[in-house]
């Protein structure tokens, strides 16, 4: 079967799609980034044989758990599995869905089709991450809301949802102003979250016990992860655009009010005018362009609150995690917002919630939090190639590997383990070098390689018997095993 061609344009259902020093020249900091992040074109021609072992887990489709909690076709899964077995997978990545567990009634989990799944991959020896997905769900086939008893309380009061400048509310997840408000049937968000990874753990403890579980990874925000949902499609969001900040809610608000009181500064307590539209560019706005008031005191104190606030949602979050999971090992999901990355502004991760300009590190901070909780960093998009990029949309000012190479460096200078996931379906050997270089970078200490990869996710093609050839090969120099004894 011959495979399509892989679309360098970042689809909007895969867009789930630092240095030593901070310096006011995009280009020193580009050449900062390169001596620490140092790759090669030519990684086919290394041989990977004895290189660290590094394993490789594959996250399995959406839908393969239903809304009844029911695994839907065990038999095929099993032969799916069974094949990943045979090329060496280290294991899978799952996610458990709060729109599943806890679908009817708070506090009322239903576990059942979980349990079958994780039996059948112990059954092949295969190891498990596994994802508490406190989002929502949706790609062309299946979608996974939130919990009805959530969407009722939403319909009363959908302040508990994330909300743009135009007043449109994004019910992907719920918003982090009611991380400590008891408005969730007389319950925090925190709460909620807590309790939910509190019953995975009771269900899962014989798994936990074996170390069948290697690890949990925790959902912090829009598709699973630690950011602001600032581009949803829904919203009428297109690639490139920078998105929107996603802060006026009434709770969210009222933070943000309570913060410019507290500076003595009263009339900063909105968010910005200006910062433009989901599909505007940088220099379209007053808020982002080259001279613009983001980096006036105002805007400073703006995105200070706003990327703390991510910040503090995660910290909240995770130190619930660590009391409910122990000592098994978690991680945290960030996601690579590499367009107008060239610019001064960085205006789409801003308005994710990175506070990341050509004068400031917006990663390091989050690594120091991770680091406070032990918590790996999963970062996506170590397969995309910035040429590539780059000659398909100009206009967007990418460059993916020098995003990748600052977090991967913020990420190790807090001494913390770095994972990593594709952006897009990779099938052929350009790609998976593209993400060895990433993985297993020649010339440098050993900490600054990833300790885990994930293929995102299982499907059919995969398993087509030349792609499955190459992924094989690729498992293998992931492994540092011997290429001859395929």
């Amino acid at each position: 079967m011959v495979r399509e061609a892989r679309s360098r344009h970042p689809k909007q259902s895969l867009l789930n799609n630092r240095m030593l020093h901070v310096d006011r020249s995009c280009s020193k900091k580009r050449r900062l980034t390169q001596q620490r992040c140092h790759t090669s074109s030519d990684q086919d021609a290394w041989d990977f044989t004895g290189t660290p072992y590094v394993p490789v887990y594959v996250k399995l489709p959406l839908g393969i758990i239903n809304m009844e909690c029911e695994l839907v076709d065990p038999d095929g899964l099993r032969k799916q599995l069974e094949t990943l077995k045979s090329v060496d997978v280290d294991g899978v990545m799952v996610d458990t869905w709060w729109g599943i567990v806890e679908a009817n009634n708070p506090q009322q989990y239903n576990w059942k089709g979980y349990k079958q799944l994780f039996s059948i991959v112990r059954e092949l020896g295969l190891k498990l991450q596994v994802v508490m997905s406190f989002h929502e769900a949706r790609d062309d086939d299946v979608r996974i809301p939130l919990p009805k008893w959530i969407k009722k309380i939403g319909l009363e009061n959908d302040n508990i949802y994330f909300t743009d400048g135009d007043g449109s509310v994004n019910t992907e997840c719920l918003t982090w102003g009611i991380d400590e408000e008891p408005v969730l049937r007389g319950r925090t968000a925190v709460e909620v979250y807590f309790e939910y990874m509190q019953s995975f753990q009771d269900e899962f403890s014989e798994f936990f016990n074996t170390r069948s579980i290697s690890r949990i990874q925790i959902g912090l925000g829009a598709r699973g992860e630690l950011r602001y949902p600032s581009n949803h499609v829904k919203n009428g969001w297109k690639y490139p655009g920078i998105g929107e900040f996603q802060c006026y809610d009434e709770y969210l608000r009222k933070c943000l009010k309570k913060a410019a009181e507290a500076i003595g500064i009263p009339k900063w307590g909105s968010p910005p005018d200006g910062a433009g539209s989901y599909n505007d560019e940088p220099e379209d706005t007053d808020f982002f362009c080259k001279c613009g008031d983001y980096n006036r005191p105002y805007g400073r104190f703006f995105l200070n609150w706003y990327s703390q606030y991510l910040i503090d949602h995660g910290d909240r979050v995770l130190t619930k995690a660590k009391l409910a999971f122990g000592d098994t090992p978690v991680s945290v999901k960030l996601p690579g917002i590499y367009w107008w990355y060239e610019t001064n502004s960085h205006a789409a991760e801003m308005t994710a919630g990175y506070y990341n300009s050509v004068t400031r590190d917006g990663y390091a901070p989050i690594a120091s939090m991770l680091k406070k909780h032990e918590a790996a960093l999963n970062f996506t998009c170590v397969d995309l190639s910035t040429v590539d990029e780059q000659k398909d949309f100009p206009e967007a000012k990418v460059d993916p590997e020098g995003l990748v190479c600052q977090v991967l460096n913020a990420a190790w200078d807090a001494g913390i383990p770095v994972a990593g996931e594709n952006a897009l379906p990779c099938y052929d050997s350009e790609e998976y070098d593209k993400i060895l270089e990433h993985v297993k970078p020649r010339n440098v200490p050993g900490f600054m390689r990833l300790s885990a990869f994930t293929y995102d996710r299982l499907n059919q093609d995969l398993l087509e018997e030349d792609n499955l050839k190459e992924f094989q090969l690729f498992v293998k120099r992931m492994h540092g095993e011997d290429e001859e004894d395929l």
